[in-house]
């Protein structure tokens, strides 16, 4: 069974907002959960996070990285990828906390838009902060701010909104007094391991959505080992969500970039077909 892609749009440069026909994926997929794509029949399975559900469709947001996402980025619409599974992953735990910060780094910004508004509705105040390298980087700014009751903007070259990163925002937030109950994050594995120090310096806990090299997403692979507090996890199945003051950056760090090599080999043998 194929899934049609029927919307898709830039919103940035290399990432691209695509919509797709996914009926039984959208009536169970929750915040925090992720699906596998597969573009064709000997594509390799690319693990996203659902950055929103409609009645019959699930939303999707791509950077183009390397070759299979390059292909998924150059679909027309109207046509089909070979399979989509899911949702996939642990939901985030949702509840009733008080003033809570969703943190969000370049494409993590759709990531986390479905947390900031399942936490908005459950009756949280939310502070949320987002950030990119450029103001042309920074994506669903529109979409996030309907569901944010304390939106800061950052630019590493201070393009827009505050100039810095977003762990000087959230260090901004502790100064002025805000007494965080607890905090996500999502984006790039540095900024997350740069955030949890933040958030371990000053007892908050942090929910960081881990994304490593990923098969079939039901931990029967092994290949998404991630060391939490001293303990081995799978990404795909007891998480994708761990809390970023145990996690084993380093480590993370290094399965991340194992296979780089290939990747750029396969990229550049696509780009000459």
């Amino acid at each position: 069974m194929g899934y049609k892609l029927v919307e898709k749009k830039e919103i940035a440069p290399k990432i691209f907002d695509l919509i797709f026909e996914a009926p039984e994926i959208a009536q169970h997929a929750k915040a925090g959960q992720f699906v596998i794509v597969r573009v064709d029949e000997k594509g390799e399975r690319i693990p996203l996070t659902i950055a929103q559900k409609f009645d019959r469709q699930i939303r999707l947001v791509v950077q183009v990285v390397g070759k299979s996402t390059e292909k998924l980025s150059k679909l027309s619409v109207g046509s089909e990828v070979e399979d989509i599974a899911g949702p996939l992953g642990n939901p985030s735990e949702i509840d009733e906390f008080g003033n809570v910060l969703v943190i969000g780094g370049g494409v993590g910004i759709a990531a986390i838009l479905p947390i900031v508004k399942a936490l908005y509705e459950a009756g949280n105040y939310t502070n949320v902060i987002i950030g990119a390298r450029s103001k042309d980087f920074l994506i669903l700014m529109d979409d996030i701010s309907k569901y944010s009751h304390n939106l800061i903007v950052t630019t590493d070259d201070g393009s827009f909104g505050m100039k810095g990163l977003v762990t000087d925002a959230f260090r901004s937030l502790i100064k002025e007094g805000k007494e965080i109950k607890i905090a996500w994050a999502v984006g790039p594995v540095v900024m997350m391991e740069n955030c949890s120090k933040v958030a371990s310096e000053f007892g908050i806990p942090i929910w960081t959505s881990l994304n490593p090299v990923m098969i079939d997403g039901t931990g029967m692979c092994g290949g998404c080992r991630v060391e939490v507090n001293g303990v081995i996890k799978f990404a795909c199945a007891d998480g994708p969500e761990f809390d970023g003051r145990y996690v084993n950056w380093e480590d993370l760090k290094k399965r991340l970039v194992q296979y780089k090599e290939y990747e750029m080999k396969a990229k550049k043998f696509n780009n000459r077909g």
